[in-house]
């Protein structure tokens, strides 16, 4: 307790101010982080000028490939928009080694044309690599990397990350050019038969995607500076209230096409179902079976079996 006719210096006061604030810190609960798999979190995490480094260990562990430089500036500015504005599919455009162009895309829904989407960007990023007046010599590698938060048919037999090319077909062996690569990450698989890959710097980022909260991604994060660096800005991201509305925005987005397409194969099925009854009671009633056993057996009523 100070004296009377004691004065705090100016220094006192700071130091003073500055534990209050340290013990207000400790007390106020830690905010939660945003999901690295909301696409606009990922686009402003990876395809944001200044974060080239953290993409660049990004792709150097998807690619398996010696990255010198990174250029984000293709990408537009997520965090100028609002929850109002337009958005579509978000991917990352990263130009790697000024030779090579990269479209990476987070997918969170699956709409059931992954493969013709996929396909689509690629031909489209391709193109834009030549202009009218130049050869075709000019076309540049282009690597389109889907990030996929689901299991996608036709891939069951496959490991989370699969690499696609254009080759022969009898031999499997010739690549008729190695100009288009297809890179197809499917995050549910992470957890399974993946312990032979434990080692993989791959697999440290994709837990780090699927929850950067985890105490493993704090065991990551010791040993993979990149993975370190990532969550900072993802803390940085999830403070920002721009960005707090986007994701609250997009996670609404998610939640309405899931249910849609949840509705609409469930309506398919049921059609299906009421197709196949349909089908049997006509059967049965061509065999003159009795109307009430018909009913009974397709759980049709009277009513809908005498007009068939």
């Amino acid at each position: 307790m100070l004296g009377k006719g004691s004065k705090i210096t100016n220094r006192e006061f700071e130091k003073g101010k500055m534990s209050m604030t340290e013990k207000e810190e400790t007390i106020l609960p830690k905010k939660k982080l945003l999901s690295p798999k909301i696409d606009a979190v990922f686009q402003v995490l990876f395809g944001e000028v200044g974060s080239e480094e953290i993409t660049k260990e990004f792709l150097k562990a998807i690619l398996n490939e010696n990255i010198t430089s990174v250029d984000l500036s293709k990408n537009p500015i997520l965090r100028r928009l609002t929850p109002s504005d337009k958005m579509g599919v978000l991917d990352v455009i990263a130009k790697i080694d000024n030779k090579i162009t990269c479209n990476i895309e987070m997918q969170m829904v699956d709409t059931g044309n992954i493969t013709e989407r996929l396909l689509y960007y690629w031909s489209r990023t391709y193109s834009r690599n030549i202009h009218k007046s130049e050869d075709y010599n000019s076309l540049e590698r282009t690597i389109v990397i889907l990030i996929a938060n689901f299991e996608i048919k036709g891939l069951e037999k496959l490991k989370y990350f699969s690499n696609w090319k254009i080759i022969e077909t009898e031999s499997r062996e010739i690549i008729l050019t190695n100009l288009l690569e297809l890179d197809i990450i499917e995050l549910p698989k992470i957890y399974k038969n993946n312990k032979l890959n434990k080692n993989l710097k791959l697999l440290d980022w994709l837990h780090f995607l699927e929850n950067p909260e985890s105490d493993e991604v704090v065991k990551i994060m010791k040993e993979n500076k990149g993975v370190e660096k990532a969550k900072e800005k993802l803390e940085e991201i999830s403070n920002d209230e721009v960005m707090q509305k986007i994701a609250d925005w997009k996670e609404s987005y998610y939640r309405e096409q899931a249910s849609i397409r949840t509705t609409g194969k469930k309506e398919g099925l049921e059609e299906g179902k009421k197709e196949e009854k349909l089908q049997i009671a006509k059967n049965l009633k061509k065999e003159n079976i009795d109307i009430n056993l018909i009913s009974k057996v397709t759980e049709l009523s009277v009513e809908e079996i005498q007009k068939l």
